[in-house]
């Protein structure tokens, strides 16, 4: 088998069984039969044992297949990818200052801050760590991983919202009417920008500096 439908395999295995495992009847039925938390255990443990092969698969292999594209990075492509970079990490960090009325431990249900430009930040800066990585890796490879983290972030997202929605969520509904599935897509952007404040901004720059310099370190060119 080709590395590229390891890969495939592997995400699939990673957001299948996260599907099932999130699903209303299959959740609802194993916190019966063996408890919250015994079931926040397994459902970790199916995370690690699925989503550590896929990154394995995809170091032991990277750049494997045919190229689909092989874009020079001049600078101003770069530096956009730098940019996509500072966005993800703010919005990551933003969604760990502010939880969200859908995580495990929900936050408020006021759509504030970084909730304005995105219902699901964490989601969100997940997908585009993946869209920016697809800008310079055009191996087929390099697409199944790579893209493979926006695909799922963003059904990932959707399948959350259906969720909480079919649960009632208390606060979800007017949450869910007031926040954009796809970033930066309703207005009061600017607004969540002065309500999100400078530190998840400053922290992402500095995050992007610093996973930039150790980059080929740690991860390769």
């Amino acid at each position: 088998m080709s590395p590229t439908l390891v890969v495939l395999f592997w995400w699939l295995a990673f957001a299948g069984s996260h599907w099932l495992l999130s699903s209303l009847s299959v959740r609802q039925r194993l916190i019966a039969a063996i408890g919250d938390w015994p079931f926040r255990g397994l459902y970790s443990i199916i995370a690690f044992a699925t989503f550590i092969p896929l990154v394995a698969t995809y170091f032991a292999h990277k750049h494997g297949g045919a190229w689909l594209w092989q874009i020079p990075l001049t600078t101003p492509l770069l530096w956009l990818v730098y940019f996509g970079m500072t966005v993800a990490f703010t919005l990551l960090v933003a969604s760990s200052i502010r939880r969200s009325p859908g995580s495990l431990v929900p936050g408020a249900a006021e759509p504030r801050g970084a909730f304005r430009l995105a219902r699901h930040p964490l989601f969100t800066a997940i997908a585009l760590f993946g869209v920016v990585h697809l800008i310079p890796n055009g191996s087929a490879t390099d697409v199944a991983f790579f893209g493979g983290f926006a695909v799922y972030s963003l059904a990932g997202a959707w399948h959350q919202d259906q969720r909480k929605l079919a649960l009632d969520t208390p606060g979800y509904r007017a949450f869910y009417d007031a926040t954009p599935l796809l970033p930066f897509t309703r207005p009061g952007r600017l607004q969540g920008l002065r309500e999100m404040g400078p530190v998840p901004i400053v922290l992402g720059i500095v995050l992007t500096a610093v996973v930039r310099y150790f980059h080929p370190a740690w991860f390769g060119g």
